[in-house]
């Protein structure tokens, strides 16, 4: 554990990748631990991103893990277990193989875990025609009759009515279902405004065999849907940060400034441990903007003229 990285970056997603792309080009010794299924592994492609529009997720990190390497970043295939502030300027990263890196810097882009309803057919078909965001996949299943699940958690119910009412955009067919959360007449009348159809009462299932037919009710009513969006509630990959002592809101999300700098000394975080809401290309954006104030931050500990 004798040599030390200017940074070891934690999660080897976009925003992690991202970064280790600027800190090894401004020549900074780097190591990414990229252990850890990335939250949108099971989607097929990815949406939005300039110049990448419809490429597999899978092959945006071969791709960006190969441009890493090519400036001499070091990509390490495990999970950090622990982590610990042992000086001034130096953390101790424990790895699950065995061993840990020291860094004089710490960058966190674990990202987060999207706990999906327990409903039959759900996790069979998620990512596929069972989504969770119409900026990723709406395009894909335009003019389809979809449907919107109710939250399990008020936080994502709120989210579910917000899916409802963006998607007749896609399509003139949107039905939502609030399963066995009680909508407020304010979403009625905003549903209603958007032409989205209610269809109440308890889901039993979504029925799935090699692809979404549609969804199933408790008294045994069949609504056919091609397309189901559903809202997870996001629960972020957050060890490291608490670990480290890095401050949270109330909201239960890690506290970070616009750089994504944290109230813990040299730590940073970015991407979706640290917002919920960030796209593959906002996230890989935070991890940029998370390098460059990390090398900032690093030069300005090298000109730090000690005191007489």
């Amino acid at each position: 554990m004798s040599e030390v990285y200017d940074v070891v970056i934690v999660g080897g997603g976009a925003a992690g990748l991202a970064g280790a792309l600027v800190l090894a080009r401004a020549r900074r010794r780097v190591a990414v631990v990229r252990g850890g299924a990335p939250r949108n592994a099971p989607a097929e492609h990815m949406h939005g991103f300039l110049s990448r529009d419809g490429m597999p997720p899978a092959e945006l990190l071969a791709t960006g893990a190969a441009e890493v390497t090519s400036y001499g970043a070091e990509l390490i295939d495990d999970v950090v277990v622990g982590a610990e502030r042992t000086g001034e300027s130096d953390y101790a990263l424990r790895l699950g193989a065995g061993g840990a890196l020291r860094a004089r810097r710490v960058l966190v882009t674990t990202g987060l875990r999207d706990e999906l309803p327990e409903l039959p057919g759900v996790r069979e078909r998620w990512g596929r025609d069972v989504l969770h965001c119409p900026y990723c996949h709406g395009y894909e299943v335009r003019d389809q009759p979809i449907g919107v699940l109710g939250g399990t958690d008020p936080g994502a119910l709120a989210r579910a009515v917000h899916l409802a009412l963006l998607l007749p955009q896609w399509s003139d067919d949107v039905v939502f279902f609030p399963n066995t959360m009680p909508l407020s007449e304010s979403d009625r009348a905003h549903l209603d405004a958007r032409a989205v159809r209610l269809i109440e009462g308890e889901v039993a299932r979504f029925v799935v065999d090699d692809r979404l037919r549609g969804v199933e009710m408790a008294d045994g009513r069949a609504v056919p849907r091609t397309a189901m969006f559903v809202a997870p509630t996001f629960r972020a990959n957050d060890d490291v940060l608490v670990a480290l002592g890095c401050a949270f809101g109330a909201d239960g999300w890690v506290v970070v400034d616009a750089t994504g700098r944290t109230s813990a000394p040299g730590v940073w975080a970015a991407g979706n441990v640290s917002n919920p809401a960030a796209q593959v290309i906002s996230a890989a954006g935070a991890g940029s903007t998370a390098a460059i104030a990390i090398n900032g931050d690093l030069v300005l500990a090298d000109a730090t003229v000690p005191a007489r």
